[in-house]
């Protein structure tokens, strides 16, 4: 980092993290309540029996309601545990999901066990898509880390849906593991490509240039993929047209460490269970919107029609991971899809499980990187788009009390992991405008050096 950059608190600057008790950790599962005294990991239909203490995704008929804890010494006395915690804090989901499918569903149907096997309203849009199913292209980007790139790329090519391809984009790696990985262990079923300039932007725009599908979606190596999740994707683009953007519900695949625990405790990526959708056509009471853009969702799971994302650019390469921005290019995608006149929809259904950064020093760059990527952003809207400026200076006020609130907002007495890290995220904030413009230049530097070297 430059000599300027380090006036802005670096990642690691003067935070100290109160000592704790030991974190003992906690197994994250995947259950139905259609299907009793089933249990399955993150990303996999492989049946486990699981003990002890556990955080459980719960869902009826597939479809993702919340999720509850619970401690059972055995697979059948966790499972009631865990079913009595859905009834008592899920109840609301549990009675809506139910009323909604009651209406067409014959009498002798609506009275079986939530286990019999019946064809239910709430699947049918999933059933037409698949029937239909637009060509999809999956875009990975990596970094140095073949082992999760596996496990992430075994959750894809698992999925239910008929027509995709997955493209895994290379960025700056530093060997060829990942390169060795892909060709040796997924031939065919998998496209590689490099991009030597770091930046997951640029990662993402390679990507988006060699796709072929009529929706191109995104996530990253360290998540692994529901089997309904590029179903639930096309199945939200299919309902309107006017939808450019989609994007979905991304829980922990683990929570091995207090690390990953203070993460989830701060908020984690959640953005809720129910479905959403947002444009200047019809604003919602948010008085910052549009540019609450964190509030639509996140890169690790959105998708894009990608003939409109091409028209828009693409990503702007001064963002993103990877860059001195540190992150904002999916929050300055969802920005542009909006201004543009379309829609951005939310789609709870399409669920990616996401390994949170396991130690403490990883998890403090990383709320430093949202904050900064948030930063970013902002820049990085007003300079695509500068008539948005006099909208931008009437909601700063309330933008700057909202920050507030929500820093304090999110610290519980005695968490001491998210003071500091709400701390990280204003710092990161504070820098991030900077860290915008000097991989804007460095971009331009970068372009200049290249066409003197062609001359």
């Amino acid at each position: 980092m430059s000599a300027t950059g380090r006036l802005f608190l670096a990642p690691h600057a003067t935070v100290s993290v109160p000592v704790a008790p030991p974190y003992s950790p906690v197994r994250v599962v995947d259950i139905d309540l259609a299907e009793p005294g089933e249990f399955h990991p993150p990303g996999s239909r492989e049946q486990i029996r699981p003990e002890g203490r556990v955080l459980a995704l719960v869902r009826l008929h597939g479809h993702p309601l919340g999720m509850v804890s619970a401690t059972g010494t055995s697979p059948a006395e966790l499972w009631r545990s865990l079913a009595n915690a859905a009834h008592r804090e899920l109840t609301t989901a549990v009675a809506g999901h139910l009323a909604a499918d009651r209406p067409s569903t014959p009498p002798e149907v609506s009275s079986r066990p939530w286990h019999e096997p019946a064809v239910l309203p709430c699947q049918a849009a999933g059933l037409r898509v698949l029937d239909e199913a637009p060509f999809i292209s999956v875009i990975v980007a990596t970094h140095d880390r073949p082992q999760l790139l596996r496990q992430c790329l075994d959750s894809l090519l698992l999925m239910e849906y008929p027509r995709f391809e997955v493209i895994v984009v290379d960025n700056a790696p530093t060997d060829a593991s990942a390169e060795h990985l892909v060709k040796e262990a997924y031939g065919q079923r998998v496209r590689y490509v490099r991009e030597p300039v770091a930046g997951l932007a640029r990662a993402h725009n390679r990507g988006l240039a060699l796709a072929h599908g009529r929706i191109a979606a995104f996530t990253d190596d360290d998540t692994l993929v529901d089997a309904r999740w590029l179903t639930e994707l096309a199945a939200a683009f299919a309902r309107d047209r006017r939808i450019g953007c989609v994007t979905g519900l991304i829980v922990p695949a683990e929570l091995r460490t207090g690390a990953q625990a203070a993460l989830e405790r701060h908020g984690g990526f959640a953005k809720g269970y129910t479905p959403r959708t947002w444009s200047l056509q019809d604003p919602p009471a948010d008085p910052l919107f549009p540019f609450t853009a964190g509030r639509f969702g996140s890169g690790t799971n959105m998708a894009f029609r990608a003939d409109m994302l091409r028209a828009l650019g693409g990503f702007d390469p001064a963002t993103g991971t990877g860059t001195p921005a540190h992150g904002g290019d999916d929050l300055l995608a969802f920005f542009r899809v909006l201004v543009g006149g379309r829609t951005l929809a939310y789609q709870p259904g399409a669920i990616v499980w996401h390994r949170h950064r396991r130690t403490e020093n990883a998890l403090k760059a990383q709320a430093f990187g949202y904050g900064a990527g948030l930063g970013a952003y902002l820049t990085g809207a007003l300079a695509h788009e500068p008539r948005m400026v006099p909208a931008l200076l009437r909601r700063l006020p309330g933008g700057i009390r909202y920050a507030t609130t929500r820093a304090r907002g999110r610290t519980e007495p005695g968490d001491g992991w998210s003071r500091q890290l709400a701390l990280l995220e204003m710092r990161g904030l504070l820098y991030g405008p900077l860290g915008y413009l000097r991989s804007r230049w460095l971009g331009r530097a970068a372009a200049t050096a290249a066409t003197e070297t062609e001359k």
